[in-house]
């Protein structure tokens, strides 16, 4: 490969010329005429028979010249980036100067890069970081939420129904005496309290018995999601079946020795607090690295190319569809039930990914000025740690994953501590409780 141009132009794109010599051409158009000669059809010869000129002469001089140089264009194209010192964010736009046989073969590639970045100040900077102090009421709801996971469910045989027990009814709700499509069930489990149904239904239910038939009576909302129902009020024709309670098991030291390791209820209340303290200081901790990493971003000048922005909103699409396939759910499914187009869902994620971009265009830009790199011992604990996380050897993960790729991130995460080591960070006591 003989790079022959390399310009970079005024809007963030750089036009490479490189030249591929005729013996590597010619070595591949041999080798797409052995592999694709049979899809010829020549009169009198057997499929893959017919000689290379024949089918030249039939089909065009140049049958198999556009597949030998799809075949030689990616070691060539990264050889001729690598040599013109550029970082293509984008797939190039490739044009064929020329081609044949005695001179070999000229491509050009217009292709956009990443940007320069001035940086303005990121040594010296000041943030905040909250002090947090769990409160004894917040220990207490957690505590609280775990007898309500370990409580023991009954059936009431005596008494009403009272808010936090479950109602097991049958009900059918009717408009002007018409029964509507939807508002029917059977032997549902209704929590009350819960605030399940429209406004007003479960207060209704409570203070009934088991075996009582009644009605409830409720408007629905104004902004009512099905319109034929919304601001109208209907009856809905009541059956309650059965009524179940919970029993909390008492917050004592049996409580603790049976949901945890520990063999005192002071102990798990401690374990709790520290764990919820901790949860509190990593957050405090992100909080005020956005705040420093913020500050990078708005003293930072770079021409952003739109392909990156899109190619961030591409990433997070697919990172939301996964997670929506997770729990079931397709994607062009809850595009359907939200009533979004895919460009208005994408264009939800544009200010995130173009911050994302800035905020890496930013800290690379620190890293490159400040000879950050990743050593070795970091390196292989990350692949470890990844390993672990994936149940893999870690060799498969090295395998599978670019080291340079791997590095870049640990260095990008090292300029990180590296602004906050410059930084000036103030500790504001806030007593807060865990959500």
């Amino acid at each position: 490969m003989e790079l022959k141009k390399n310009v970079k132009n005024e809007n963030g794109t750089c036009e490479l010329e490189f030249a591929i010599d005729a013996a590597a051409f010619n070595e591949a158009v041999s080798k797409v005429f052995k592999k694709t000669a049979s899809k010829y059809k020549v009169a009198g010869f057997r499929p893959g028979k017919a000689p290379r000129n024949i089918i030249e002469q039939m089909y065009g001089k140049d049958v198999f010249t556009y597949d030998a140089i799809n075949e030689l264009f990616p070691a060539n194209y990264e050889a001729a980036v690598k040599e013109a010192g550029i970082d293509p964010v984008d797939r190039p736009e490739v044009d064929i100067v020329s081609a044949d046989a005695e001179n070999g073969v000229v491509l050009k590639a217009i292709v956009t890069v990443k940007p320069e970045v001035a940086l303005g100040e990121y040594k010296g900077l000041k943030a905040e970081k909250t002090v947090h102090t769990v409160e004894a009421a917040t220990v207490d709801a957690e505590i609280d939420r775990m007898r309500e996971r370990n409580a023991r469910i009954y059936s009431k045989e005596e008494g009403n129904a009272e808010n936090g027990d479950t109602a097991v009814i049958d009900f059918e709700g009717f408009i002007d005496d018409v029964a509507f499509e939807g508002g029917k069930g059977e032997k549902y489990p209704l929590e009350l309290g819960s605030g399940q149904f429209i406004p007003g239904f479960e207060e209704q239910v409570v203070g009934h018995a088991v075996g009582e038939e009644f009605d409830v009576v409720v408007p629905f909302p104004a902004d009512y999601a099905a319109e034929e129902l919304a601001g109208k009020t209907a009856t809905f024709k009541i059956k309650l079946h059965e009524v179940k309670a919970k029993e909390l098991p008492a917050a004592d030291d049996e409580f603790a020795k049976d949901v945890s390791e520990y063999d005192t209820l002071a102990e798990l209340r401690a374990s709790i607090e520290k764990e919820m303290k901790e949860q509190l200081d990593r957050q405090s901790e992100l909080e005020a690295e956005n705040q420093l990493v913020d500050q990078v971003v708005t003293g930072m000048k770079a021409e952003i190319p739109e392909c990156m922005i899109r190619d961030a909103i591409d990433d997070m699409v697919r990172d939301f569809e996964y997670r929506m396939e997770s729990q079931g759910l397709k994607l062009e499914n809850y595009l359907q039930y939200t009533q979004m187009t895919m460009e208005k869902f994408r264009e939800g994620f544009k200010d995130q990914a173009e911050k994302q971009v800035k905020m890496r265009l930013a800290l690379e830009k620190i890293v490159a000025l400040e000879n950050i790199e990743a050593t070795e011992e970091e390196f292989e604990a990350e692949i470890s740690r990844i390993a672990a996380n994936y149940k893999l050897e870690a060799e498969r993960v090295k395998a599978m994953i670019p080291t340079a790729e791997v590095k870049k991130d640990l260095a990008i995460n090292k300029a990180i501590d590296f602004i906050k080591s410059n930084a000036t960070i103030t500790e504001v006591e806030n007593k807060k409780a865990a959500e």
